[in-house]
């Protein structure tokens, strides 16, 4: 797989030519936005990641006991009905054995119902919102994607959150942000931290002005450390935003989590900023994630980024369940993968078997600036595993 099979990845509805096998194809379906969204980059980065991950764990054959596996790619253009309409052909009309998507948790939130309509499977990768595994899910979905628990409670960690710390939070108005700043708080329980005004701005908000100024008031008086907590994802630069008021004036911090790559050359106006992120490609050490650098620069001249790492995740994870479930059932599939460890670029991943969420590790980073590289780097502070972290059930099977 050179970069033309990574360029398939632009064309909804096409499926990636299989290698000459015996058996029948085993089809799965990708199904992320391809257009109509800035969060176009983390679909992109996740089929790249997930095609890598099928030939590493294949060795090579794109074949699982025999059986070729055909990627089917479809496009949900970022809008839920479409989503819906998309999943629901793939599983009735192309047969596929199971889905994974989608990108953003809003849209995904959306095909939840049609995997238990179809009775397949939907592997979620990299929708993150906690409610994905939530009351509103049901047994077909799991998830490999780190959710917004997972996300706070690392970023709460690295704060080292006492009673001197004062917070205000600033998160996106969906799934996403609110189920994001419920952990973040849930995380500060106990510790004497004080979370003193959340503020909830629209999807695609440029001007944080006014935002900016009611949280600097809610703030500045305080008596203590204090910080700004931004969980932004896909609205213009909030950071930056916020950074150009000047909140330093009044004894004020910003901090947020990692992103992908092109986002954090931005961080270098951050210098020793601590926080969490999912995945950087030099904070993990293990034979995947040896591979999937040396082979990502090989084939693209760059390092993978943020959502490659989740790509190749679920990737692994398809395989270990087809390579060890009795059958293809989806029952055979769901009882397979309900508990299943399995080794990934950041270490093992097991799937909850109560909610199937997948417990894995984040990293505690330093932002770290180094004019030769393009990017702020998020250099390791410690991994968060899975048992530093109290992660809620979001639905019992």
């Amino acid at each position: 797989m050179k970069r033309a099979l990574a360029a398939l990845t632009v064309a909804a509805g096409l499926a990636a030519p299989a290698l000459a096998q015996d058996g029948e194809p085993i089809k799965i379906a990708l199904i992320h936005g391809m257009s109509g969204s800035p969060l176009e980059a983390f679909s992109k980065q996740t089929h790249t990641g997930f095609e890598m991950g099928l030939e590493y764990a294949t060795d090579g054959t794109m074949a699982v006991n025999g059986r070729p596996i055909e990627i089917i790619y479809k496009d949900t253009q970022f809008k839920p009905d479409v989503a819906r309409a998309v999943l629901a052909e793939a599983y009735a009309d192309d047969d596929v054995l199971l889905a994974v998507g989608a990108t953003s948790s809003g849209v995904t939130t959306g095909m939840l119902p049609i995997a238990e309509e179809y009775e397949k499977i939907l592997l979620v990768e990299p929708a993150v919102a906690d409610s994905l595994t939530g009351p509103e899910s049901n047994r077909y979905v799991f998830k490999t994607s780190r959710n917004s628990s997972m996300d706070m409670q690392a970023q709460a960690l690295a704060l080292k959150p006492d009673e001197n710390l004062f917070v205000a939070t600033l998160a996106e108005d969906y799934a996403f942000g609110r189920d994001g700043i419920a952990a973040f708080k849930s995380a500060l329980e106990g510790t004497g931290a004080t979370v003193v005004t959340e503020e909830y701005v629209a999807q695609g908000t440029a001007d944080y002005t006014a935002v900016g100024e009611r949280l600097f008031n809610a703030l500045k008086d305080k008596e203590g450390r204090k910080v700004i907590l931004i969980y932004v994802a896909g609205s213009g630069d909030a950071p930056g935003k916020l950074q150009a008021m000047d909140p330093s004036r009044f004894g004020i911090e910003l901090s947020f989590g990692g992103n992908i790559l092109p986002a954090m050359v931005g961080y270098k106006a951050y210098p020793g900023m601590e926080g969490a992120v999912y995945y950087y490609y030099e904070g993990f050490d293990n034979p995947i994630n040896d591979w999937l650098v040396e082979e990502h620069m090989s084939r693209f001249d760059g390092p993978p980024d943020f959502f490659t790492a989740g790509g190749m995740a679920a990737a692994l994870a398809v395989v270990k369940a087809l390579e060890t479930s009795p059958s293809l059932e989806t029952e055979d599939l769901i009882a397979t993968m309900e508990g299943m460890s399995w080794d990934t670029p950041k270490g093992e991943m097991t799937f909850r078997p109560e909610d199937h969420q997948a417990l894995q590790s984040m990293l505690h980073f330093k932002i770290k600036v180094d004019d030769a590289v393009e990017w702020a780097i998020p250099e390791k502070v410690e991994i968060i595993t899975p048992d530093m972290m109290n992660i809620p059930i979001g639905r019992e099977n």
